[in-house]
């Protein structure tokens, strides 16, 4: 088997790999359930290409994952909260053959499948099928193995698709990175239709022959219980978000759950923090809680792992460090030259980690590399004594909130379908425990009227959770130059006094 995970559960088949709340399972019986899996879903679709997978963190959705891949097949992970116009986006778009859900999420995606005369497999089905009647297809290493969807500056998102032979190497390069081994135990509460869930806690995790403990959500009182009272642990990945859930949760218990909180963190090795930048306040104060000072990473759906602070050495306040194994970083100024240490240029990044494509989109893939083979990452960044900090997006269109990246333009087509905006402007709006929360500006229609609580209760409908909107400031005019253009750091100055916002709930 050349595919990491398959090659390290043939190694470890009588370790655990996976704990969810319905038991365990070996390697060993994963490896077995995943073939009888893919040889359900071969029963079924005769030549799977891309296949969705919508279930929660569990056994189930790793089952689901290998049996796709053991098939020959592409995964399209698709996202457990995301409402049925954003399913039916992904579908459309990865043109996926078949659906394998979750039966708790099956009245979600089943009607959407129907339309489109899609095969619909639950993961129960493929945990239940019999023996194989025929050889599975050799996985080839070039074969697509990913497709993740990812906001765009121009706002509808891509599919970023990773090769087996490209996921190995984002694997490799964590692995070594952060020196994961089989005496390794992570509680795993991140999204699984994202890199950071995907890639680091699960696929790298499992490449190295450690254990997951899976959980459908986050749920801050269950994580903590996990990290006080586990001793098995020894590694934990968070967004910001969640680090400061946890923070807030420690605050409001007894000085015995407190300290039972310290003593479980202090036991383990390693605590990451990254899809959004962590506010500095946040890593000083889960330092005093937890003893750790969070390893901050910066990544991409196109990337895997890029930098990273060191396992070993100083992790700096405000950045995320150095090149991980395997990749080579660059600063690039506006007219393409190396911007020397101390000056902003643009990430630009090249290696064996690097995406093969955007799904169906060759002219986006030629414009996101340079000529010499280096990926446009369009974050800007500083190299102060040789490690890298994050100043931000080239274009201020991309937010980043609650862990998760999210186009304002995506946004704002969806907010001009409600029938009381005339035009609106997205901002994202800096915040300790969110990164940035989503604002929305707007002009209303005639004898209109909106708050933001009606306005986030209409948007949950339309959208993920997190692109919707928490905080809404309601103008007679946007700010537009003489172009009629708006001008967004106009927008956001309007947000520093409004306190027309609810709190975000997910």
């Amino acid at each position: 088997m050349s595919v990491a995970v398959f090659e390290s559960a043939a190694q470890h088949r009588d370790r655990t790999a996976l704990i969810d709340a319905s038991g365990e399972v070996r390697f060993g019986e994963l490896l077995d359930a995943s073939e009888r899996g893919a040889g359900a879903l071969l029963a079924r679709v005769a030549t799977p290409e891309r296949v969705a997978l919508l279930a929660p963190g569990g056994i189930d959705y790793v089952v689901g994952q290998w049996s796709i891949w053991r098939a020959g097949a592409c995964c399209v992970p698709l996202c457990t909260t995301h409402p049925p116009p954003e399913l039916a986006y992904a579908l459309d778009a990865a043109r996926v053959s078949a659906v394998v859900v979750h039966p708790e999420l099956a009245s979600l995606i089943e009607p959407l499948a129907r339309a489109r005369s899609l095969p619909v497999l639950s993961t129960t089905e493929l945990r239940a099928a019999g023996p194989l009647s025929a050889s599975l297809p050799e996985v080839a290493l070039d074969a697509p193995a990913l497709i993740l969807f990812t906001s765009g500056t121009t706002g509808k998102p891509k599919g970023v698709v990773t090769t087996h032979r490209i996921l190995n190497a984002q694997i490799d390069a964590v692995v070594r990175g952060w020196e994961l081994t089989p005496a390794d135990r992570i509680v795993h509460a991140l999204p699984l239709h994202h890199l950071h869930g995907i890639l680091n806690a699960l696929c790298a995790m499992l490449a190295a022959g450690a254990s997951c403990e899976l959980h459908p959500r986050f749920d801050a009182e269950r994580v903590a219980s996990a990290l006080a009272n586990d001793r098995a642990l020894t590694v934990f990945m968070a967004v910001p978000t969640m680090y400061a859930r946890l923070s807030q949760r420690y605050d409001a218990s007894s000085a015995i759950e407190q300290a039972a909180f310290t003593a479980g963190c202090s036991r383990m090795r390693l605590l990451v923090s990254g899809s959004a930048a962590l506010p500095v306040a946040m890593l000083d104060r889960f330092r005093a809680i937890s003893g750790h000072t969070l390893l901050e990473r910066y990544g991409m759906s196109e990337l895997g792992m890029a930098l990273g602070n060191p396992l070993h050495g100083e992790r700096r306040a405000g950045s995320v460090g150095v090149p991980f194994p395997g990749v080579e970083v660059r600063l690039v100024g506006e007219h393409g030259e190396l911007v020397p240490d101390g000056e902003p240029g643009e990430i630009q990044v090249r290696g064996p980690n690097v995406f093969r494509e955007y799904f169906d989109r060759p002219d986006a893939t030629r414009e996101a590399f340079t000529s010499d083979g280096f990926f446009r990452t369009g974050d800007i960044a500083v190299r102060e004594r040789g490690m890298h900090r994050i100043l931000g997006r080239e274009s201020v269109d991309i937010l980043k909130t609650g862990g998760f990246k999210v186009s304002a333009l995506e946004i704002e087509d969806v907010l001009r379908t409600h029938e009381s905006i005339l035009d609106c402007a997205v901002v994202g709006v800096p915040d300790d425990e969110w990164g940035q929360r989503v604002a929305a500006a707007v002009e209303l229609r005639a004898n209109a009227s909106l708050d933001a609580a009606a306005l986030r209760e209409w948007g949950k409908q339309r959208m993920a959770p997190y692109k919707v909107p928490t905080l809404l400031h309601v103008l007679a005019g946007l700010p537009r130059n003489a172009l009629g253009k708006v001008q967004k750091p106009d927008v956001l100055k309007l947000f520093q006094s409004s306190k027309s916002d609810i709190k975000p709930t997910a």
